[in-house]
């Protein structure tokens, strides 16, 4: 008996689309950090995007930086905004772009996590993991040598 068709993998290269954890939850610029810590939690992420009053994308909070930049600066976490931790401009991902932009994207700036943009609208997020999953075993090999040098 032959394969359903249906079961076989798709051919080509996936699309953030297609390799991202849809419905992305962010924090906003002015929350405290306790309250994203608290909501990484919740989601069980190690990251979340910062929105700014607009509701425009303008960084993101990772796990290590509420440990690093807020509690070993001995900042207070419940005072601390959020925003506070963004730093320049947000590197993203268009959803329709293709695995190996992601994994250049993420490369190039040294990042494991990258929020998926449908035009101006988040839709979700890509990890490292996911762009592994996606790509032939050199490739991810690549992408986790950049990603850990320094």
């Amino acid at each position: 008996m032959s394969p359903n068709p249906t079961h076989l993998p798709k051919p080509g290269p996936k699309t953030a689309r297609e390799l991202m954890t849809p419905g992305a939850h962010c924090v906003a610029h002015d929350e405290p950090v306790l309250r994203a810590a608290q909501q990484m939690a919740e989601l069980g992420v190690g990251a979340l995007p910062i929105r700014d009053a607009e509701g425009a994308l303008i960084g993101m909070i990772t796990d290590r930086d509420i440990v690093i930049r807020v509690l070993v600066a001995g900042k207070d976490p419940a005072t601390t905004p959020a925003g506070e931790l963004a730093r320049g401009e947000a590197v993203t991902i268009g959803a329709d772009d293709h695995a190996e932009k992601i994994l250049r994207t993420m490369a190039a700036h040294k990042v494991r996590r990258l929020p998926v943009l449908d035009g101006h609208r988040l839709v979700g997020m890509v990890a490292q993991a996911d762009v592994a999953r996606a790509l032939p075993h050199p490739e991810v090999g690549a992408l986790l040598g950049a990603l850990s040098s320094d």
